[in-house]
């Protein structure tokens, strides 16, 4: 028997999942859930659906699976479509609906089918941008793959700040995406062949503003939380070690455009954009060496631990 949990306590008042309705989502057919405001605990045998709950309420909050890059692995096999609904107990703000003692309770909703049409709803009203979407309920998920976030390449340290600052800040959000969406065109003509110097400039120069948003945030985001994440460990720890986040960046060098312009012979011989801050690392480290060398598995669990807590923080 294996448990998943879910912890509605919240201090002070946000989004509580009341009650969810997932149909077609994995492999889940079709179950309504209703929570309890304390911690719940989701019981069951291997394959039965447990992380897929805790998948369907994260997609929820972020309108994407925390485990699957394509929505087409998220359709129950047979199916071409699949929807998620949840109601939650809003914070007292004001809002209108269904108010309660504790707040207003307000339907959220998505809908995905097989062409890749996604519909996001708040009280059955779509939103005019899914971006608008993210931060409306926030969400913090540990699993056992957070082990990666220590293990693995730095593309999933990025995917963890990027989630969190998604949720926090709009600016960063829409910089994120204009900078991804430039970097994909730019990416495509050094392949093609099809670029010259002068439009090299061009995307050089739009990309330049949005990695200088995206690095200062990033930047201030680790100055933030590195005190958060060691007050955590220390206390889990007992103290016997101390704990700090190192961000790298290429923009410390200097502006983006400089660093591209320097650049630019290497991306044409290699047919891809070598520099910038979809390059950038955040470096675990535990009394000065890498977490990832020098620690235990034990370390690297409540290291992951100290860093969801000060997410959540």
């Amino acid at each position: 028997m294996q448990y998943d949990y879910l912890c509605g306590v919240t201090d002070p008042p946000m989004p509580v999942l009341n009650k969810i309705v997932v149909q077609d989502f994995r492999n889940i057919v079709f179950q309504e859930l209703s929570f309890s405001p304390n911690i719940n605990c989701i019981s069951g045998n291997n394959g039965e659906g447990k992380t897929n709950l805790m998948d369907a309420v994260w997609y929820l909050s972020m309108t994407k699976s925390a485990f699957s890059t394509s929505d087409r692995f998220n359709f129950r096999h047979g199916t071409d479509s699949f929807a998620i609904a949840g109601m939650y107990r809003m914070g007292p703000v004001g809002e209108r609906s269904r108010t309660t003692a504790q707040g207003p309770e307000v339907r959220f909703s998505v809908q995905v089918d097989s062409r890749g049409e996604k519909k996001v709803r708040r009280d059955d009203k779509p939103y005019s941008r899914i971006s608008e979407h993210i931060g409306v309920l926030p969400i913090v998920m540990v699993s056992p793959s957070d082990i990666s976030l220590v293990s693995e390449s730095g593309d999933d340290r990025r995917r963890f700040v990027n989630s969190v600052l998604s949720q926090m800040d709009r600016e960063y959000l829409a910089a994120m995406q204009q900078y991804n969406r430039l970097l994909s065109q730019r990416n495509r003509m050094l392949k093609d062949g099809t670029c010259d110097e002068s439009l090299l400039d061009i995307f050089d120069s739009r990309m330049d503003e949005y990695a200088s948003v995206i690095f200062k945030a990033r930047e201030a985001f680790i100055k933030d939380l590195v005190p958060v994440v060691s007050e955590y460990y220390r206390n889990l720890s007992g103290g016997r070690e101390t704990v700090s986040i190192n961000y790298q960046s290429d923009l410390r060098k200097g502006s983006l455009y400089d660093i591209l312009r320097e650049s630019r012979g290497k991306d044409l011989a290699l047919t891809y954009t070598t520099a910038g801050v979809q390059r950038d690392d955040f470096i675990f480290k535990m009394d000065g060496y890498p977490i990832r060398r020098c620690g235990s598995q034990g370390q690297q669990k409540s290291f992951l631990v100290s860093l969801k807590f000060a997410q959540y923080e």
